[in-house]
């Protein structure tokens, strides 16, 4: 079972996936703060209204999440690469809904930055509020799991010690395609990698994670309630861009892929703001 936010004929519907096509959820417009488990687990299917995922726009799958919160420097290779200390607490920041674009959408390349950078990420959507839960009640909370592209402007980035600057760009991160949930998803050990024109660029899986899921939103949900809809990134591993030598950056005309196993594929390409 996965789910989708879509768009078909000027109107925007949640559906759930069967096979290539779409069957939309009555009463439900997006993925979010309105839909938590139990809204989401017991919504009457529409079948006469069924569409093709090819017809279809699809969407962010949470795209106004009421928090996006990242996770820095959570695989051991990334950490190696960047030649930092391993974090005894994780390394937090934010994004905001207008940075989400689609699964199929462009990534804009801004005009002032000339080191735009990929990073796979598993990302978590909560599905019940939590606040200061803990970490063996933390998964409960979980609505269930899609993929991100963190994509960083790194000369933005590095300007100063907080990086808020080069997470947050406009139409900037995809998400998608789908939201798989828990009982249809293995991340104990989830393989996940980037790929550019086919070239393999990451590659790790999700065991590798220094902060695991269960940490993640324990810790976070100690100074934040997490909302249903809310996104938790939870880290990239090894292999970025600006670690390489040479470096390596998006380009305008590039198509960047990012997979994580049992839970989606985002294929997306990059085109300069005009």
């Amino acid at each position: 079972m996965a789910y989708a936010t879509y768009e078909f004929e000027g109107r925007r519907r949640v559906g759930r996936v069967h096979g290539d096509r779409l069957v939309p959820l009555a009463g439900l417009t997006e993925l979010g703060r309105d839909t938590p488990a139990d809204v989401l687990a017991t919504a009457a299917e529409l079948p006469e209204e069924a569409v093709r995922v090819a017809d279809v726009r699809l969407c962010p799958v949470v795209p106004n999440p009421d928090k996006i919160i990242c996770v820095g420097l959570n695989y051991l290779t990334h950490v190696g690469e960047t030649g930092r200390a391993l974090p005894e607490y994780p390394v937090l920041f934010t994004k905001f809904a207008s940075s989400l674009v689609g699964p199929d959408d462009d990534i804009v390349l801004p005009p002032e930055s000339v080191q735009v950078d990929y990073e796979a990420e598993l990302t978590v959507v909560i599905g019940r509020p939590a606040r200061r839960v803990s970490r063996d009640d933390a998964l409960d909370h979980v609505l269930g799991y899609t993929v991100a592209n963190d994509i960083t402007m790194r000369d933005y980035q590095y300007k100063t010690h907080q990086w808020l600057q080069g997470k947050a760009w406009d139409r900037s991160t995809p998400l998608g395609p789908y939201l798989v949930p828990p009982a249809d998803a293995d991340v104990s050990a989830a393989g996940i990698r980037t790929l550019l024109h086919g070239e393999k660029l990451q590659e790790s899986d999700t065991s590798h994670l220094i902060f695991d899921i269960p940490t993640l939103v324990s810790t976070i949900s100690e100074f934040t309630t997490l909302l249903p809809g809310d996104l938790i990134l939870t880290g990239t591993p090894g292999g970025v861009g600006y670690r390489r030598d040479p470096q390596l950056f998006l380009t305008d005309g590039d198509e960047i892929t990012v997979e994580v196993d049992g839970i989606g594929r985002l294929v997306n390409r990059v085109r300069a703001e005009s």
